[in-house]
């Protein structure tokens, strides 16, 4: 069995679950608890849980027994046992109310080809499951969970390496963390580093912070299955706000990777934390400016997703950017496509940037800003059109391999049909002198910070595609021909309503309103 079948049957289990009055966002959590326990069993790591805990002692249960073994095994967990079982168990509690259903769900899980996972990977397995449960809308785990396309590309881009110190202040589930561990593996032999070395990658690499405990939940076992070590309370995914003090507990970090979560703060409040110059109930805005003002290293580079909002925001909007202009080298935007998150509508940017060596040169940093139009006239894309590796391609091509942004660059890249898309030509006439109008066309242009302020006002919602839908105001009929269209349409509807109510019997009301509709028309007596 691969991992996709052995997914398929363990989200198929959300229907025992279902009928149990289970929600989709409990039955993740749920059965994290229960694989968690099988995973153990199946890697031979039963000193993980204390005495008289394991998968074997449930299973062994009759059925009148089991549901309430369950509940206390489920208290015993989250207080003894490793570090890493009692993170997982803190404060479980099972929402299973019928025997039955906590029957079935052991006999199944029991019957999987476990061995078959294990060869594949287990981590790979848990991704499945937390992939599949971010896209059921009614689970509402989307805005914790980043497209693993988009993740992986950023991480191939900021190149991670094992001298850094990887942080992503708003972790979720965990993916960046991973997909960075991923790629240290594919490219250095981490298996043969000595001990103090390996020691140093498995504690002092990856950090992150999470504000929901559920969620905080699934990245510790995301990360577990992943072999990366997190058994102590300052290494891994940490608990707490990163916008208060509690985030003080996160290292400086020479490489930054994250999607905040979208919308204000919880009741409109202000980040708690003391140590930022500007403060904002946005907390995209309010993470950004705590990125790259306290946590990024000097030296250090991030890869960030936000959405447009943060481009164009007036007041504290406008000071942070162009506080982070000042600071750091915001070299590349690139503008993604609608519908890669299972938030609907949600238009979203990653932003690149790095950090001065000397932490002294706190000015006039980004000289110019690429930009990447990977938006207009793209697909409408869902799980008919899934977002894929190809379509990020091009982008990877001209962003280069310095992860700073410092490959040499030309303007002009033309993948899916840019070069017959219409253009603005006033938002690109002013663009170190360029007319070019195949140049115009191009996805993949370069903005200086003079432009920039002059003709955007400060504004990073930069493009100059324009939308093959979209309808240009010239090509519109006159205001009174548009007016008179409209005026003619409501007569017409108003006349259908006339005969709708007089076919009903209802000629009085018909009358009333007719009256009424002359008054308003300044024909009355």
């Amino acid at each position: 069995m691969n991992t996709p079948n052995l997914v398929a049957k363990l989200w198929n289990l959300c229907n025992l679950l279902r009928d149990d009055g289970v929600t989709y966002h409990e039955y993740i959590t749920e059965l994290t608890y229960l694989v968690f326990l099988k995973m153990v069993e199946e890697t031979g790591q039963d000193e993980l849980l204390p005495a008289d805990n394991t998968w074997t002692d449930l299973e062994h249960q009759n059925s009148a027994s089991r549901l309430e073994f369950y509940k206390k095994m489920l208290v015993d967990l989250g207080n003894h046992g490793s570090q890493i079982t009692q993170a997982i168990y803190n404060n479980a509690h099972t929402v299973i109310r019928k025997p039955a259903t906590l029957d079935k769900l052991v006999t199944e899980i029991d019957k999987l080809d476990w061995y078959s996972a294990r060869q594949e990977g287990l981590g790979d397995m848990y991704e499945g499951l937390l992939e599949i449960n971010a896209s059921e809308k009614k689970s509402g785990a989307g805005q914790y969970f980043t497209p693993r396309v988009l993740i992986n590309a950023m991480v191939t881009l900021m190149q991670p390496t094992l001298d850094d110190v990887i942080v992503d202040p708003t972790a979720g589930t965990g993916g960046f963390l991973i997909s960075a561990h991923h790629r240290i593996c594919a490219t250095n032999d981490v298996d043969a580093l000595d001990e103090a070395a390996y020691d140093r990658y498995q504690h002092k690499t990856f950090f992150g912070m999470e504000f929901v405990p559920d969620t905080r939940r699934l990245a510790l076992m995301n990360l577990m299955l992943h072999d990366i070590a997190i058994d102590d309370h300052h290494a891994g995914i940490l608990f707490g706000d990163t916008l208060s003090n509690e985030g003080k507990q996160l290292p400086k970090a020479s490489l930054l990777l994250a999607n905040p979560p979208f919308g204000t703060k919880q009741g409109g409040g202000l980040p708690t934390r003391d140590d930022l110059l500007f403060y904002s109930g946005n907390k995209q805005l309010a993470f950004l400016h705590l990125m790259y003002h306290i946590m990024l290293k000097p030296g250090g580079r991030a890869a960030v997703v936000l959405p447009d909002n943060v481009l164009f925001e007036a007041g504290t909007g406008a000071q942070i950017r162009r506080d982070l202009m000042e600071k750091c080298n915001l070299h590349t935007i690139l503008r993604l496509p609608t519908g890669i998150f299972y938030a609907a509508g949600v238009k979203t940017n990653v932003l690149f940037f790095s950090k001065p060596e000397d932490p002294t040169q706190d000015k006039g940093n980004t000289k110019h800003v690429w930009v990447y139009d990977l938006r207009t006239n793209m697909p409408s894309f869902g799980k008919r059109t899934p977002f894929t590796e190809k379509h990020l391609e091009p982008f990877e091509a001209v962003f280069g391999s310095d992860p700073n942004g410092q490959s040499p660059r030309q303007e002009g890249e033309w993948s899916f049909n840019a070069d017959d898309i219409a253009v603005d030509l006033d938002a690109t006439e002013e663009n170190q002198g360029v007319n070019d109008d195949r140049l115009a066309k191009s996805r993949w242009r370069c903005f200086s910070r003079e432009w920039i302020r002059d003709t955007k006002g400060g504004s990073l919602d930069i493009s100059w595609l324009k939308d093959k839908d979209s309808v240009d105001a010239a090509d519109l009929p006159a205001p009174e021909v548009l007016a008179g269209e409209a005026m003619s349409e409501l007569v017409q509807a108003l006349g259908e309503l006339d005969g709708l109510m007089r076919a009903l019997g209802a000629e009085d009301e018909a009358d009333g309103q007719r009256v009424l509709v002359q008054e308003m028309m300044g024909r009355g007596e």
